[in-house]
């Protein structure tokens, strides 16, 4: 299983998700499910199979956190890495042919913020950038073919 790396503010964040899915939120769907069959006839009865939909929806969730939090690797937020990229580094990047510059946190889907998208160290385009300096010119393999991408910045 491959690791998934996690600040430790993310990894507390999903431990609190999964402990709740897996007492109050099994807890309440076993009620709604229960409250749904006493309607009656369980082939015509809506809410039983959307509580059974839901149900299923949370259940893979649990197993999702459980693998995601069973392979996390702790990454020290603000741990002094040269000025290269690496995980939990907030890249400034510009590709060739493009006046914009664009910016992006490098780490798990789960350390998404609001005003940040996330690139996954295990991505193309987070292979080539891990490593890297401000200045560094990479070249990752897209869909649509080879691109490549100035590294503008790097912060920690």
């Amino acid at each position: 299983m491959a690791e998934t790396h996690l600040s430790q503010a993310a990894y507390e964040r999903l431990q609190a998700e999964f402990d709740d899915l897996t007492t109050r939120g099994r807890i309440e769907i076993s009620r709604d499910i229960e409250r749904a069959r006493e309607l009656g006839d369980l082939a015509e009865n809506g809410d039983y199979h959307a509580a059974r939909d839901e149900q299923g929806r949370m259940e893979a969730r649990i197993r999702q956190l459980q693998a995601m939090l069973k392979a996390a690797v702790i990454v020290e937020e603000g741990a002094d890495t040269g000025g290269a990229v690496s995980t939990g580094s907030i890249v400034t990047i510009r590709y060739e042919g493009d006046d914009d510059v664009e910016r992006y946190l490098i780490g798990s889907i789960e350390e998404r913020r609001e005003d940040l998208s996330v690139i996954s160290p295990g991505s193309p385009l987070g292979q080539s950038l891990v490593g890297r300096r401000a200045g560094d010119v990479v070249e990752y393999q897209a869909p649509g073919g080879v691109l490549k991408v100035e590294v503008v910045a790097v912060d920690a």
